[in-house]
């Protein structure tokens, strides 16, 4: 079983698949982050640290999310970045899931959860941005 990549062709309208057709398309635990708002435990994705140059797609539809020039080591156990790649391929969403105020940030093209954004605190980047995401909801296309 592969992740479903966009470049595959077969599907553009992601809102018309069903459950089972992502349960097909994607590993388990890819499904469970990106379909069901899963987080993958902290410092377990070999994202977390890497500083591979090239674009981080969507594991489910294959849109352009981030790039490694965005990337930055925030030493909280998950892939961050400081401003999407485009601001339009991400959608972000009040979360108050754990009874704590969150921004959720979710694939504008299929839906998927991508993980959380948080601001203020303090990084020295350009945006005091962190957007946390799960490496699982990520594809590395190597420059």
């Amino acid at each position: 079983m592969s992740d479903f990549n966009l470049s595959d062709g077969e599907f553009t309208d992601f809102s018309a698949l069903s459950d089972e057709q992502w349960r097909q398309r994607l590993e388990p635990d890819s499904y469970q982050v990106l379909r069901h708002a899963a987080t993958e435990r902290p410092f377990s994705h070999e994202y977390t640290d890497a500083e591979t140059e090239g674009v981080y797609v969507c594991r489910g539809c294959g849109t352009e999310l981030f790039r490694s020039t965005e990337k930055f080591h925030s030493h909280c156990g998950w892939p961050s970045f400081f401003d999407p790649a485009d601001s339009d391929a991400v959608i972000e969403k009040v979360d108050d899931s754990l009874g704590v105020r969150r921004t959720e940030v979710l694939c504008a093209t299929c839906g998927g959860h991508l993980g959380h954004v948080f601001s203020g605190e303090g990084y020295e980047t350009p945006t005091d941005l962190r957007y946390c995401i799960n490496g699982l909801a990520l594809e590395l296309r190597e420059k």
